[in-house]
């Protein structure tokens, strides 16, 4: 699903990114561990080029988006993205901000589509808005908070926020999330409701790429793990293996301290 070639990142003189070359195949769940600083959040957004590479390739939906040349807008739209500080709009409510990307983005092929004699969307804005309110409505139902769609982001747990930001991504129906530290802005009794709306997003299937410090969400439902320090993945493997008999004196020395 995403193919990534002799990336690089840096900031200045500063080498953050060093080189990586990775595969994240299909219904993969991907965690991404290692010691603050060695670039996993970097890696992550540079994934969907919210920063841009240094140098290397992003091969994704079969194109390079590291490429200046093409439109990020449009595979963003199947590569959704959970932030370590939810990222909702708090002028908006709850379901206003799941609606806002997919009744942007329809409306947009509204216009597009509207020429083409075999085009079977939405007729209108108003059918589009609908489609989009509805599908907000279920996502929320899903996640047990229909009861908030109306309300503002201030009023929420940073867990039911994290859930929202959540769903706001499955709004545009993904290829693939990618999660950045998802749990380490919350309480520590709001970590588990998130954890458990990833687990059943993991059980049906869908392919992540999960930046953490959650080790047992990492063991649990991780398919792979990639260790990364300093800039490199120094290490990847299943959970049995990686948790149970680490190769790299990194990591070893790593998991000592956070297990």
């Amino acid at each position: 699903m995403i193919e990534v070639v002799n990336l690089c990142k840096s900031f200045g003189d500063n080498e953050v990114l060093k080189n990586i070359t990775t595969t994240i195949k299909k219904g993969e769940k991907v965690v991404v561990i290692g010691p603050s600083g060695s670039g996993k959040s970097t890696f992550l957004r540079c994934l969907n080029c919210m920063e841009d590479p240094t140098s290397g390739s992003i091969i994704f939906g079969g194109e390079n988006i590291a490429d200046p040349k093409v439109n990020i807008n449009i595979h963003r739209q199947k590569m959704g993205m959970v932030f370590q500080h939810f990222n909702l709009f708090n002028n908006k409510t709850v379901i206003e901000n799941i609606m806002m990307a997919p009744v942007y983005v329809g409306i947009k092929n509204l216009r597009k589509q509207k020429k083409n004699p075999d085009y079977t969307g939405p007729a209108t804005k108003k059918e589009v808005k609908q489609q989009a309110y509805d599908k907000a409505i279920e996502l929320l139902k899903r996640i047990g908070l229909e009861d908030k769609a109306d309300a503002y982001p201030s009023s929420l747990s940073g867990g039911q926020k994290q859930r929202v930001a959540i769903v706001r991504s499955l709004a545009m129906d993904p290829d693939v999330i990618l999660f950045d530290e998802p749990t380490s802005a919350l309480d520590p009794e709001m970590v588990g409701e998130v954890l458990e709306l990833m687990k059943d997003l993991a059980d049906q299937g869908m392919t992540m790429v999960v930046v953490t410090h959650e080790m047992g969400f990492a063991r649990e439902v991780g398919t792979r793990i990639m260790f990364m320090d300093e800039g490199r993945f120094v290490e990847e493997g299943t959970p049995e293996v990686f948790f149970s008999n680490p190769q790299s004196e990194r990591a070893v020395e790593f998991l000592s301290k956070v297990l």
